[in-house]
């Protein structure tokens, strides 16, 4: 019997996973993406693929994924609520996982007004959590949203994101036990710069039991310089420490990426330390050559390896 993704294979035998993000371009060309799944290739376990990230026109996270998979790199395809309803959803989802795209990161997506398109008509049939449900009801009890039932359902892995920063942090929690409930498998965070928050979150997330419920990765954004920093912190839902930033700020200007890299792998080891934490997701935005640096610079290279089938019952 063929077992899961090698995502979720790593998972389930107790590895430190690392999974990274690839941003598809603006035009209709696969090679950078192709490029740069070559480069992280050995180094991650798996790479995202974002869908319309910000709600700017680019490249499908499917085709793209397609990419990805074709370069030897494992997909992990990320799908948003805002342009499609349930039928198209449904269908994108089945299409991934008859290409053999089968780890799937469920997300609302942000609003239209945010993007190139700001007059554009959103759909928002469902949410994230809604998307998870009626996806696990696809892989799991072989029914699509309207109950109907399917011959051959999608063998899939859901992931889902959580914010460990935004207010009230009470309201963070149940919002990921909901997403756990809904059929998230694993979890990729917002990016981590202030630890003693996160360490917070951790900990209500263990007490809540919801670290033995799903795998939780944290998020890893290496800096360029104080200016990102600056305007990280002033997303909502972020939190930059300003020691973080005077730190980037002291570093002369032509060693502000290196002093970048060296604070994602410093979060990187001091997140291992933190129980709970199952790996972490590197999302090098526009900095994707950066991300086997990080790996082997944390002791996270060589990648370890899984068996492709599991033992027979």
């Amino acid at each position: 019997m063929k077992a899961g993704t090698r995502l979720e294979r790593l998972l389930k035998a107790g590895h430190f996973v690392v999974t990274a993000e690839i941003g598809p371009p603006k035009g209709a060309s696969g090679q950078e993406i192709v490029n740069h799944a070559r480069l992280m290739k050995g180094y991650v376990d798996a790479a995202n693929l974002t869908d319309n990230q910000t709600a700017i026109v680019r490249l499908c996270s499917m085709a793209a994924a397609l990419h990805v998979l074709r370069a030897g790199v494992e997909p992990v395809m990320q799908i948003t609520c805002r342009d499609r309803n349930r039928i198209a959803l449904q269908s994108d989802v089945l299409g991934a996982a008859s290409l053999g795209i089968r780890n799937i990161l469920c997300l609302t997506g942000d609003h239209q007004s945010f993007g190139n398109h700001p007059t554009s008509r959103n759909v928002f049939d469902l949410d994230s959590i809604q998307l998870l449900a009626g996806l696990r009801s696809m892989r799991d009890e072989r029914r699509f949203m309207c109950g109907e039932e399917m011959r051959h359902p999608p063998s899939i892995f859901l992931g889902a994101a959580a914010n460990p920063f935004g207010d009230p942090l009470e309201f963070r929690l149940v919002r990921l036990a909901k997403k756990v409930a809904a059929g998230a498998d694993f979890i990729q965070t917002q990016a981590i710069f202030d630890l003693e928050r996160f360490r917070r979150w951790m900990s209500m997330v263990r007490d809540a039991g919801l670290h033995e419920r799903v795998y939780i990765l944290a998020g890893i954004v290496p800096p360029k310089s104080p200016g990102a920093l600056r305007y990280m912190r002033e997303v909502p839902g972020m939190s930059v420490p300003e020691d973080l930033i005077e730190r980037m700020r002291k570093v002369p200007r032509g060693r502000r990426a290196e002093e970048g890299v060296r604070i994602a792998v410093e979060l990187i080891q001091q997140l291992r330390e933190v129980e709970g934490v199952r790996g972490v997701h590197i999302m090098a935005i526009m900095w994707e050559e950066v991300v086997p640096e990080i790996v082997s610079r944390a002791g996270l290279y060589p990648r370890p390896q899984v068996p492709e089938e599991e033992p027979p019952a």
